[in-house]
């Protein structure tokens, strides 16, 4: 049962996700192919780099065709249908929130199972949630967003302390899952909401040379 239910939420994350992907591709005016692979890449980069990280080889997306399914189903519908979901912007912004928090749950949960250290749990919560999106906007050429948007690395850094710190006091799997992930949506949506943000590097002013006399 654990893992019926484990497995549901991660495709709902993967599906979130990568619909953000395919939403991307749609914006740089890739075809239908470019809106696939990121949607793919998306979808299941994260938790690639994680196994592959964990050793937990092969991936799961990579044994479990329903992951890659997912994605390409996703891709196609916003790919044909991209006109009516556009109005649904901040719904898809929300849904991206509850996947950062499902898939910061999932990566913590699976960095216990296979008992890495309180960093390596931090960091694997972190990588399932933003590794996909950090190789899609690689691939289309921008700064990754985790690395300049408001609370999003952040929100799922201290999502994987919530989910380390509950199961080292034996809190149940479930209620951990569910306390992390409403945690982790919490961070994101506030910072949204109210546009929290943190400080950003600014450069230096150039100072005019003194003029000769």
């Amino acid at each position: 049962m654990e893992s019926e239910i484990i497995l549901l939420l991660d495709l709902f994350g993967t599906a979130v996700f990568a619909a953000t992907g395919a939403v991307k591709g749609v914006r740089r005016h890739l075809d239908i192919f470019g809106v696939t692979v990121l949607a793919c890449c998306v979808g299941v980069g994260g938790g690639i780099t994680r196994d592959s990280i964990l050793g937990a080889t092969p991936a799961a997306a990579l044994q479990n065709w329903t992951y890659l399914a997912v994605c390409i189903f996703i891709a196609l519908l916003i790919f044909f249908t991209v006109r009516f979901w556009m109005k649904f912007r901040n719904i898809i912004q929300l849904c991206d929130a509850v996947g950062l928090g499902v898939f910061t749950a999932i990566g913590a949960a699976k960095a216990m199972g296979c008992h890495v250290s309180f960093i390596g749990v931090l960091l694997c919560g972190v990588i399932t949630a933003i590794g996909g999106g950090v190789i899609r906007d690689v691939l289309v050429r921008e700064i990754p967003v985790v690395l300049r948007s408001d609370f999003y690395a952040t929100a799922s850094l201290l999502g994987g302390a919530v989910y380390y710190l509950l199961a080292i006091s034996g809190t149940p799997w479930f209620v951990n899952f569910v306390i992390t992930s409403a945690f982790v949506f919490s961070v994101r949506f506030l910072a949204i909401r109210y546009r929290l943000s943190l400080p950003e590097a600014h450069r230096p002013h150039k100072h005019p040379l003194p003029r000769s006399k």
